[in-house]
């Protein structure tokens, strides 16, 4: 769980006293649009948590001083700037009170200052300033009830709160707010006025759920965030509104439409004596940001939290995870706020921090996808809008490993120019031998760039005994594509996704894509799948409260098919399921039905004694009761078949059935 619980308070902050706010824009001075691209800078929460020797003296937080934040705004003006990072963000800890408006007052012993000085600060070295509060109304703000809101005749905080003073948040450290009443609003108003009466920019507003790990009514803040957009934009000041942590996915549309951003995990702080570790929490990233790449493009990006690659003294990390760790932040187009100390970088954290090559990368803003997870040897692309392909190679394994591209998987047929991002050269080839949590990164363009791109990463999505419904990334300037089966023209569609029908059921098809243009040649074909269709009648469903739990492994009740599920796998616990049978040895898609209310957890699926890492979607909100789907290919011989979920090495999703 995100550690910003250390007494919240800490986490809010206004200056004392009635500020005016700045007359709301009209129609022809509307501000400019924030966020169009992912913002860079530095923020303040990783060495506010760390207990690396010397950073936090008097306890946590003990680092956040104007004088510190002040000195990081002179190195990132000084040094960073030039390679587009502006924001100096200050996270929790810079409020010890409220005032009689119930609005947070900063900490005169800490900014004696205060917040303004600091804002005029770092806009005077063409700096922007963030700020942070945590969603709801702090239990201490609520004083008995009795405090008058900012801006209002007759609302006072007893008018927020619904009567049983429900908490909310992600630490339950403030009540929730009841937005049926306009005092509401008005609260909500009275602070952005102020942030922005500072000069603020750059909100943070942490705790938010859905997420957060928790769920249900008292811990759903969409209201707030909705609210909150409308404050902000009343005040006529631009500034990036982001919620944090570990938002829930199933209200994606809300934070869509109200938001510059949202955290998609729990803090990467490890909370220990350096900034982070590998497995706390960096490498979860990898599996988390998944569900969330179609979400990410201009206006709103998928936040994966600080980017502590500055120091390997303090981060706590390899070079070779510095390196990944920059990697995935960068071509997933997630801001890329530094957390280290500015003053105490190493020579490589430099480097890695200020290579424009990469940085281009993330400033483009096409968040790349996985081209599959089923290993820890992972290959990762987008295309850009200049025809050329950005190409990340990842080996997650704790051993070194080699990762190779395969360009034709990709679309990208014909001769190649391959830039290796990192080492600033042209490179032969898209593999590398890469050491343990190594990568590498490259910019593949094709020699000719107006050929049309072939169909790419082609993969089942749905199988029954007559028909294989596929999907693929799409060609761009593609009008149609025709698929084909054994090397037969079985369909022609619009967009890139197709269902064949008219199959033999318990038979083997090679499928490929070619993609077609309004004029000029169609695409090389894309890149063969194999899959065969199940039984006539098929596909079958097993449920897993039918197999065998073993190591503790248990059955549980649940919104789920059959009303039941297999949870407590991890460990010592798995689940063998009842036995596959099958007519014929082949790759079949097998869908799992799941339950996991935390973030993304991974499965090792053992299918007839070969197993593979399956990670799944989360909803981060606690809801173990409301399965989800997910789809992957597995090879089956014929007869029977024995598959097991299970992971020594972590816990897992719950599993409802699997349907062949």
């Amino acid at each position: 769980m995100a550690a910003r619980a250390f007494g919240v308070l800490a986490g809010l902050a206004v200056v004392a006293g009635l500020l005016t706010a700045p007359a709301a824009a009209t129609a022809e001075e509307l501000p400019p649009p924030v966020a169009q691209k992912p913002y860079l800078g530095w923020s303040s929460w990783s060495l506010e948590s760390t207990n690396y020797p010397g950073v936090n003296p008097t306890g946590t937080a003990s680092w956040l001083t104007e004088a510190h934040v002040l000195q990081q705004a002179d190195v990132l003006a000084a040094k960073f700037k030039q390679h587009g990072y502006t924001y100096v963000n200050i996270d929790a800890g810079w409020a010890n009170s409220f005032d009689e408006h119930a609005r947070p007052v900063v900490n005169p012993v800490t900014f004696p200052d205060g917040m303004k000085y600091v804002a005029d600060y770092v806009h005077r070295k063409g700096l922007k300033l963030g700020s942070y509060l945590a969603v709801g109304l702090d239990l201490k703000a609520y004083n008995d009830g009795n405090s008058p809101i900012a801006g209002t005749a007759n609302c006072h905080t007893r008018d927020l709160v619904y009567p049983d003073l429900r908490k909310t948040n992600g630490w339950d450290s403030a009540y929730k707010i009841d937005f049926a009443n306009p005092c509401s609003q008005s609260y909500v108003d009275s602070l952005a006025q102020l942030l922005a009466g500072w000069g603020v920019d750059f909100l943070k507003l942490d705790g938010v759920g859905p997420g957060s790990f928790k769920g249900g009514e008292d811990h759903t803040n969409t209201s707030d965030v909705e609210a909150w957009h409308r404050a902000i934009a009343k005040t006529g000041r631009p500034m990036e509104f982001v919620i944090s942590w570990a938002l829930s996915h199933r209200q994606a549309g809300v934070w869509k439409a109200n938001t510059n951003g949202w955290r998609v995990d729990t803090d990467v702080e490890c909370y220990c004596d350096t900034l982070v570790t590998w497995n706390a929490s960096v490498k979860q990233r990898w599996t988390d940001v998944v569900q969330w790449i179609p979400d990410a493009g201009p206006g709103h990006w998928n936040n994966l939290d600080s980017l502590d690659v500055g120091s390997g003294r303090m981060d706590g990390l390899t070079e070779a995870e510095r390196q990944s760790y920059m990697t995935l932040w960068a071509i997933e187009a997630a801001p890329l706020y530094i957390g280290d100390d500015l003053t105490r970088l190493d020579d490589y954290g430099v480097k890695l921090l200020t290579n424009d090559e990469v940085i281009a990368v993330n400033q483009a803003g096409i968040p790349a996808k996985p081209v599959s997870q089923t290993s820890d040897q992972q290959v990762w692309y987008n295309r850009n809008a200049d025809g050329s392909y950005t190409v990340a190679l990842f080996n997650l394994a704790a051993v070194p490993a080699r990762v190779s591209a395969d360009l034709a998987q990709l679309g990208i047929t014909g001769p190649v120019q391959i830039r290796d991002l990192w080492a600033h050269q042209e490179a032969g080839t898209t593999a590398a031998d890469l050491p343990a949590h190594g990568s590498r990164l490259f910019k593949v363009t094709p020699r000719d760039r107006n050929a049309l791109a072939a169909p790419a990463v082609v993969h089942g999505t749905a199988a029954t005994g007559t028909s294989v419904s596929l999907a693929w990334d799409a060609s761009k300037g593609a009008q149609s594509y025709d698929v084909y089966a054994n090397g037969r023209k079985v369909a022609t569609v619009a967009g890139p996704a197709a269902t064949v029908t008219g199959l033999q059921p318990s038979t083997s098809y090679d499928f490929t894509v070619v993609a077609n243009q309004g004029y000029g040649r169609p695409s090389a074909p894309s890149r063969k799948i194999s899959l065969t269709t199940p039984a006539a009648g098929g596909p079958k469903g097993y449920e897993a409260e039918n197999g065998s739990p073993q190591g503790g492994a248990t059955v549980y009740d649940c919104a789920c098919s059959g009303g039941k599920k297999v949870g407590y796998l991890g460990g010592s616990g798995y689940v063998v399921l009842p036995t596959v049978t099958t007519a014929k040895a082949g790759t079949y898609l097998m869908q799992l039905s799941y339950v996991d209310g935390d973030s993304s957890r991974t499965g090792i699926v053992t299918v007839n004694g070969t197993s593979f890492p399956l990670p799944v979607a989360g909803s981060n909100d606690d809801d173990w009761n409301t399965p989800q789907t997910v789809t992957v290919p597995v090879y089956l011989q014929a007869g029977a078949n024995t598959i097991q979920f299970g992971n020594q090495a972590g816990y897992v999703y719950d599993v409802d059935k699997i349907t062949v």
